[in-house]
């Protein structure tokens, strides 16, 4: 080989080795990302995950990809969707919304690490086999709902002391449903408090049943991903029919509802998105003990208490975590 051809390969060899290296270089994970409800409701909690997974060093379309896969609603779509997301060969399955979403997946693979937010008791759904040492492949964050349908209650007669009906409206579809009821009734009964129940899955039914309720009740809500993604739909329908409703999140009494009691649900998104960037840096879902949220929310909206003739005590004020004047 003569000088020059050697010249020529070396150069060409030169050349070509950062156009293979960057040719080679690895496809970003991806996070598949399911959900009962859709997504425009859920953009808090997106955001929330998404500050989870910078807290781990990620970024969406940086250094990770994520493919939402949204029910609609449609809670018997779950499984269709989950085996989509197996089919996919997703890094790791983010299953939001509460137990159902978890168990569609946990049901569609034993292999792809699953990191799940929601659901009162994890063990209980058969989710984990327990909450320091969850075994398998999933492990999570949870935030305590079925408990907190009494405390919502009592702060509900906290406002309206005389009320004569508290109706518990509860999601159909949600597997917390029945402890809540049973709690519903054993928390009422202390407080000598008549009551009713009222549970619903579809956005086709809510406005007979709140034609149906009477001007003197209140509305204590349940727990359930199918009420968030029918959030403005409740409270428009609670405003025009002047019915108080204590609900479960935060994101209600923006929305106008009177007040709400519960965990920060933004908070355990938060949490997921953490664990699921630590499941890409290689962690065993196994070894991750399941997260309980511990950060609670007391939010009172002050404009809609005028609206409804319902004047706050100072007490409470002085409790509430926010006021929304």
């Amino acid at each position: 080989m003569d000088r020059r051809t050697f010249i020529g390969n070396v150069a060409g060899g030169l050349l070509a080795a950062p156009l293979a290296a960057r040719a080679q270089k690895p496809a970003m994970p991806v996070i598949g990302f399911l959900h009962p409800g859709s997504s425009e409701p859920n953009g808090e909690y997106l955001q929330a995950f998404r500050k989870g997974l910078g807290e781990s060093g990620f970024a969406e379309g940086q250094n990770v990809l994520i493919e939402f896969r949204w029910a609609e609603g449609q809670y018997d779509r779950l499984p269709a969707l989950a085996a989509d997301l197996v089919r996919r060969q997703v890094a790791v399955i983010a299953a939001g919304g509460g137990p159902v979403a978890a168990l569609a997946a946990k049901a569609a693979t034993m292999t792809i690490p699953i990191v799940f937010v929601g659901g009162d008791d994890p063990v209980r759904h058969g989710l984990v086999a327990s909450l320091s040492r969850p075994g398998g492949n999933i492990t999570g964050a949870v935030f305590f709902s079925v408990g907190l349908v009494a405390k919502r209650l009592e702060l509900l007669r906290e406002l309206l002391p005389a009320i004569p009906l508290i109706t518990l409206l509860s999601d159909s579809n949600s597997p917390e449903t029945e402890p809540e009821i049973r709690d519903f009734r054993v928390a009422a009964s202390g407080l000598k408090q008549q009551i009713n129940f009222i549970s619903v899955g579809n956005a086709r039914d809510i406005e007979a049943i709140f034609a149906r309720l009477d001007r003197t009740a209140a509305i204590v809500m349940g727990s359930g991903p199918f009420f968030n993604n029918v959030r403005n739909q409740l409270v428009e329908l609670a405003a025009a029919r002047a019915i108080p409703m204590v609900c479960n999140a935060r994101s209600f009494v923006t929305a106008g509802a009177l007040a709400s009691y519960g965990n920060s649900i933004p908070d355990a998104y938060r949490q997921m998105g953490a664990y699921a960037g630590r499941i890409l840096k290689g962690a065993k879902p196994a070894d991750l003990p399941v997260v309980q949220s511990t950060r609670f929310e007391l939010v009172i909206n002050l404009k809609t208490a005028k609206r409804l003739g319902i004047t706050v005590p100072g007490t409470l004020l002085a409790r509430a975590d926010e006021v929304i004047q």
